[in-house]
């Protein structure tokens, strides 16, 4: 009953999200942007996330006021609704007459990587339209490939990782045990990786995030241990026009006398300067402390 339930939720959204996909080709992005915005706004507040999303703020800026806190809710909800109406638009991204909207910082550091020939570990976290970096990678000719994790709407999935391996990245790897085998095929074959650090993974350590213990991947200091890698932050910013500044940072290089603990606990500090930098564009919905 419980599962048929579920489907009939999951069936919903994905005649709801169809509909907007429709709707959406037809207003062009100015307007899409603007309708989708406003329906995440006025629902937002009603999912059960938005309970985590309070408590997480909480936690990473105690001493912040109520007023603070609802402005980052407010711009959080409006961030998520123009993502949604960018997918439609994702093609025009990469390849045309959005590409523009996208300025880079750091692009040297893209093409040292690809003429030294050695693969290294992005890692970032869900900021804004955390899809447009991975894409930019790619289309700026680095082998690549991104760890994903599959939505639950088993109706939905289907049509986003098609627009992920068409547009983003081809490269796709589903987070999980059998995804960390292809992530070492992959990166033995020459291929960098590029994963988001800023969700719990049950198969993680307990490390410091903003001052509490939270459940961090170890995958970037397991290759830098095994691979001596090098790791590149990469991170992205909306402007209030609507364009993007995507800045990747100079390659970190840590010592073989680092261990798995010191070298995670590391790049929570590097994530959290991002976070605080422009808090309202982090994804605050994960169950980050839990």
């Amino acid at each position: 009953m419980i599962n048929l339930i579920k489907k009939i939720k999951y069936f919903f959204q994905f005649t709801v999200i169809l509909s907007l996909f429709f709707l959406f080709k037809l207003l062009g992005l100015s307007n899409s942007r603007f309708i989708a915005s406003k329906i995440f706004i006025f629902f937002g507040p009603f999912f059960r996330s938005n309970i985590i999303t309070k408590s997480n703020i909480s936690k990473a800026f105690p001493n912040k006021d109520e007023n603070f806190k609802n402005k980052i809710i407010h711009e959080m909800w409006l961030t998520y609704g123009k993502i949604l109406s960018e997918y439609n638009f994702i093609k025009d991204f990469r390849e045309g007459i959005f590409a523009e909207k996208i300025e880079v910082k750091g692009q040297a550091e893209l093409e040292k990587i690809k003429t030294n020939k050695q693969p290294v570990i992005f890692i970032s976290g869900h900021f804004d339209n955390f899809e447009l970096m991975a894409m930019h990678i790619e289309k700026s000719g680095l082998d690549l490939a991104v760890v994903y994790r599959p939505l639950n709407n088993q109706y939905l999935n289907p049509i986003m990782e098609n627009i992920r391996k068409k547009y983003i990245c081809k490269n796709q790897i589903k987070k999980g045990i059998s995804g960390t085998k292809d992530l070492l095929k992959y990166f033995k074959s020459g291929t960098s990786i590029a994963l988001m650090i800023d969700q719990r993974v049950s198969e993680g350590i307990k490390s410091k995030f903003f001052g509490q213990e939270a459940l961090t991947t170890t995958i970037p200091a397991q290759f830098v241990k095994k691979f001596h890698c090098e790791i590149v932050p990469i991170h992205i910013k909306r402007k209030k026009n609507n364009d993007f500044i995507l800045e990747i940072s100079k390659p970190i290089n840590f010592s073989k006398n680092d261990n798995i603990e010191t070298i995670t606990l590391a790049l929570n500090s590097i994530l959290e300067k991002m976070i605080i930098s422009n808090p309202s564009q982090w994804i605050w919905t994960h169950d980050r402390w839990k």
